[in-house]
C-alpha cells in the first residue's frame, strides 16, 4: 500500500473529478450524486445548480494541484488549507476506521473536496511520490493518471486510452 486509505480515496476522487472535464464533459447533477455516493463523502450535499457549478469550477484548481511540481504543490496545498480554515480531526463513520476530516460537515461539497484533496497531497508531497500523478500517455487525451501500482507502470487514464494505443500500434505493425 502506497498511501493510507483516506489519502488514496481522496486522490482517486480528485482524479475522477478532474477527468470528468475531459471531452465530453460528464459532470452533471446525476453524475455528481453518484460521485458523492461512490466516494463515500459525508456532510452536506445540496444537489442544486450552485453546488454543481462550484464543483465544476473546482476542477481547474485540482488539475493544477495534481499536475504541479512538488514545490508549487506545497504552495497550493497551503493556500487551499488556509482558505478553508482546515482543522484536522479524527472521525470514524460508515464502517470506515479513524481517518482525517479537515472541515465541518456543513461545509459545501466543493470546499470539502478541495480541502480533502489538499490533505491527501500532503502525504504525496511528504513521501516524495509526485511521480504517481501524471497526464495520460495517449497524446489525444488530457486525462490524469493516478498510478498506485507497485512497479509504477500505469500510463493511461483508462483502459479506453490504453486499448486505443495498443490497437494503433498493432495496426502499424501489420502494415
Amino acid at each position: 500500500m502506497v498511501f493510507t486509505h483516506d489519502t488514496t480515496a481522496s486522490l482517486l476522487a480528485a482524479v475522477e473529478l478532474v477527468n470528468s472535464a475531459v471531452e465530453p464533459d460528464t459532470l452533471t447533477g446525476p453524475w455528481l450524486d453518484a460521485f458523492y455516493a461512490r466516494h463515500r463523502y459525508t456532510g452536506s450535499h445540496a444537489g442544486d445548480a450552485r453546488e454543481l457549478d462550484a464543483v465544476r469550477d473546482l476542477r481547474t484548481l485540482l488539475r493544477r494541484l495534481l499536475t504541479s511540481d512538488r514545490d508549487a504543490a506545497v504552495d497550493l496545498v497551503n493556500e487551499v488549507l488556509a482558505a478553508h480554515r482546515a482543522v484536522p480531526r479524527l472521525v470514524r463513520h460508515d464502517g470506515l476506521d479513524y481517518h482525517i476530516h479537515v472541515v465541518h460537515p456543513d461545509t459545501p461539497l466543493a470546499d470539502r473536496i478541495a480541502a480533502e484533496t489538499a490533505m491527501a497531497m500532503i502525504d504525496v508531497i511528504r513521501s516524495d511520490e509526485m511521480s504517481r500523478l501524471s497526464v495520460c500517455a495517449d497524446e489525444a487525451c488530457d486525462g490524469l493518471v493516478l498510478d498506485l501500482s507497485r512497479n509504477r507502470s500505469r500510463r493511461y487514464c483508462s483502459t479506453t486510452c490504453g486499448n486505443r494505443i495498443a490497437v494503433a500500434a498493432y495496426r502499424a505493425r501489420r502494415r
